[in-house]
């Protein structure tokens, strides 16, 4: 989610995923892919860099959760290398 300001200084998050696209009109409006809009404060290059943060953060959950899976799968005992027991 990244953090916006409302024109009335509500500050509220947004789910970047669901924009669509922004401009300014002189205020900076954001159209949600659901047909919604709404004005904000912050500059369409502020929603941008923030949206970019978003998903790089995002990215590098990802990458880690990936990783740590595969340490888990490669420290599981190989069962063709087990030892059966009589």
């Amino acid at each position: 989610m990244i953090e916006l300001t409302r024109l009335n200084k509500h500050v509220f998050l947004l789910n970047p995923e669901l924009i669509k696209f922004v401009e300014a009109n002189p205020d900076t409006m954001i159209t949600l892919l659901n047909g919604e809009k709404i004005v904000v404060l912050e500059s369409p290059q502020t929603v941008a860099e923030r949206t970019f943060a978003y998903r790089v953060e995002l990215a590098r959950a990802v990458s880690i959760s990936r990783r740590a899976a595969m340490r888990a799968e490669n420290t599981k005992p190989n069962s063709q290398n087990e030892e059966r027991q009589p």
